[in-house]
């Protein structure tokens, strides 16, 4: 299960913080690509890996380099490479937030609520513990009132 920061003081010390999704998947999540990464392409981007870094657009089959990728879709392969880094939220849509909340593991950092209607069970962190949330009503509650 993911865990969620919503605050950045939140974040512990050893932990890195990475605002710019996109920079950080081009330099250094790209390279790690495998078989994972298919469904998460294909589901978000409607695209298929066809190479170690190449895709196949779902416009007209054109072949790209997966640095043209969506920046919600280098998020979770962000969050789902590299579990112990912390990557901001704030350029998902949808279909990206329903798949990083149904990680195995990994951490998120967003200041307001971005939470998908079909969510999983996960982890909020803040200075003074961790707590696990499953209803999206409580979560969008803790995001709201939590100090």
């Amino acid at each position: 299960m993911i865990t969620i920061f919503k605050n950045k003081n939140d974040i512990p010390q050893d932990m890195e913080y990475v605002e710019l999704n996109d920079i950080y998947f081009n330099q250094n999540t790209a390279h790690k690509l495998d078989d994972r990464a298919q469904k998460v392409i294909g589901i978000i981007d409607e695209a298929k890996l066809i190479g170690k870094y190449k895709i196949c657009s779902k416009f007209n089959d054109i072949v790209l380099d997966v640095d043209k990728l969506s920046s919600g879709c280098k998020t979770v392969l962000n969050v789902l490479y590299n579990p112990e880094k912390v990557f901001c939220l704030k350029e998902c849509g949808n279909n990206a937030l329903e798949m990083v909340y149904n990680l195995d593991a990994g951490n998120v950092y967003s200041d307001y609520a971005l939470i998908p209607f079909e969510m999983a069970a996960v982890c909020v962190q803040t200075l003074s513990g961790k707590k696990e949330i499953c209803d999206y009503e409580e979560l969008k509650e803790w995001w709201r009132d939590e100090e």
